[in-house]
């Protein structure tokens, strides 16, 4: 028998989640309710493109509900400890020795991470590196690439 997956997700993030599985289910999907009943006002199914285009993104939308149904499911959710070690649900300032660049980064669980808003994942090349780390800790990262780049701790959150 399959392990059930278990998804770790910040309170932000269930909500992320449940505001849009509320925008699927009570706006997408009467969108694309609409959009097939008029392409099937227009007629033969079978050379129709938009009653394929609706179709399709029927089908997008009702996979996208029922994976979030599933993370919502098995989640748990990320309280941050008072500890001041680096872990899941913290905010770590970090400097790169370099350039000297100070980051800040916030660790999340995969399903959260956004490097744009730098939320990075704990199964991140950096995000390993400085688990159960503290503030002055020097650790060294190995990237993607295999380039080895060393970050010092500045703070924990």
């Amino acid at each position: 028998m399959a392990k059930k997956q278990t998804y770790q997700l910040t309170q932000e993030g269930i909500d992320k989640l449940k505001t849009e599985l509320t925008f699927l289910k009570d706006v997408k999907r009467g969108e694309n309710l609409e959009a097939l009943k008029e392409a099937r006002a227009q007629g033969d199914l079978s050379e129709n493109a938009d009653y394929d285009a609706a179709r399709n993104e029927q089908a997008r939308i009702e996979a996208r509900i029922s994976e979030i149904e599933l993370i919502l499911k098995n989640v748990k959710i990320i309280k941050s400890t008072s500890e001041d070690i680096v872990n899941i649900g913290k905010t770590v300032t970090v400097k790169f020795a370099e350039n000297k660049d100070e980051k800040v980064f916030h660790l999340v669980g995969s399903i959260e991470a956004d490097p744009r808003a730098n939320k990075i994942s704990i199964e991140s090349p950096i995000g390993k590196a400085m688990l159960n780390h503290s503030e002055g800790d020097k650790v060294e990262v190995k990237t993607e690439t295999g380039r080895l780049i060393q970050i010092e701790i500045l703070e924990i959150k």
